[in-house]
């Protein structure tokens, strides 16, 4: 039992690949992606699927890559001053993340990264 607009979907799909404009060869035997954040609230994900379409991302998403920035520029630094202020700057960033979220992600919140952080150094 199709309704009408499955109906009219399968027809027009059917015309497309039978034109040729709908090539489907490049997805055959592949899972398609999946676009939705598991992590977004279902009330905001149309505002955020508007603003990334648009080249905006969330604050959130923003912060998580200067924090990935940070950590990948502070595992490469030599110079032992310089590392420091990387890590300064990653526990403010870090800090900041804290205050808009519920579970905290700060260094001396995870024992283990921290002391695999000061190792390092």
């Amino acid at each position: 039992m199709y309704s009408a607009l499955a109906l009219i979907a399968e027809q027009r799909i059917s015309q497309a690949i039978e034109d040729g404009t709908l090539r489907t060869d490049g997805w055959r035997g592949r899972p398609l992606p999946m676009n939705t954040d598991p992590f977004v609230p279902e009330d905001l994900k149309m505002a955020y699927k508007v603003l990334k379409n648009s080249g905006y991302l969330p604050p959130e998403v923003e912060m998580r890559k200067e924090v990935n920035r940070l950590e990948d520029l502070i595992s490469k630094t030599e110079d032992a001053h310089q590392r420091l202020k990387q890590m300064k700057k990653l526990n403010v960033l870090l800090m900041k993340i804290d205050q808009c979220r519920a579970r905290p992600t700060r260094l001396d919140h995870h024992p283990d990264y921290y002391r695999k952080i000061v190792e390092r150094l």
